[in-house]
């Protein structure tokens, strides 16, 4: 294992930790995929039946796009984790960091006939950002990986229908930042629904707003400064994900 390797693995184990820390794991299930630098498209996953304050940087498995070890790792693979995240590794060259939540808020939105309102300040961050993919069971047939990925095209979020939130970035930042704002909205939007009809964001301000947003952006961090700070929380907690 080289040092970017280990510093990643470092990074990504820790991020597992973040996630438990805001409430966003789903006991054994759900993952975080990250691409490894090389010639061959590998990528870390979490061991299947591990919680994610479990996970640390040397039992993170790497597998390949046939979801093969190809590490010395006797961790388990969860095939419903392995089909759409290897999926979307194999088509997206810039997709080297993919994440999947079953959050109540993003599941709710997920369920709801009208999806993601524009509605919201968080929402209005990502107008024409969010595809949609249909609910086909759960994910274990390797043949509905071509049709989520045709579903998600340029777009690098995604609401599952039915199921829940996915994202996609360069990095583990940019992908958590694009994650944590598409959850936040359906949190908001959550909310509101509590007190009547939502009151919409005019189109032109939506899409002012998501030009104005550069959190995603790599020339201001793509959200590397947001996930330290919540490393930085993690480390106060539990440190052990560096092991």
């Amino acid at each position: 294992m080289n040092e970017i390797e280990r510093a990643l693995r470092v990074q990504l184990a820790g991020t597992y930790r973040v996630f438990a820390m805001l409430g966003w794991a789903e006991l054994i299930y759900n993952h975080i995929t990250l691409r490894v630098p090389g010639p061959q498209t590998h990528f870390l996953i979490n061991p299947f039946g591990l919680h994610y304050t479990e996970v640390t940087a040397s039992n993170l498995v790497k597998i390949d796009l046939d979801g093969s070890v190809v590490d010395e790792s006797a961790g388990r693979v969860n095939p419903a984790g392995f089909v759409v995240h290897a999926a979307i590794h194999r088509a997206v060259p810039d997709a080297h960091c993919v994440m999947h939540t079953h959050t109540t808020a993003g599941l709710a939105v997920a369920c709801s006939e009208a999806g993601l309102e524009n509605s919201n300040f968080y929402s209005a961050q990502l107008d024409g950002m969010v595809a949609y993919h249909d609910f086909e069971g759960i994910t274990v047939h390797e043949d509905e990986g071509p049709r989520l990925v045709a579903n998600l095209g340029r777009k690098r979020l995604m609401i599952l229908r039915n199921h829940g939130l996915l994202a996609a970035g360069s990095t583990i930042a940019q992908a958590f930042a694009r994650l944590w704002t598409l959850n936040r909205a359906c949190e908001i939007q959550l909310a509101t629904a509590a007190l009547g009809r939502a009151r919409h964001v005019p189109p032109e301000v939506a899409a002012r707003c998501t030009r104005d947003a550069l959190q995603f952006d790599p020339a201001y961090g793509a959200g590397q400064d947001v996930l330290d700070a919540l490393l930085r929380q993690a480390d106060k907690i539990d440190s052990s994900y560096k092991e």
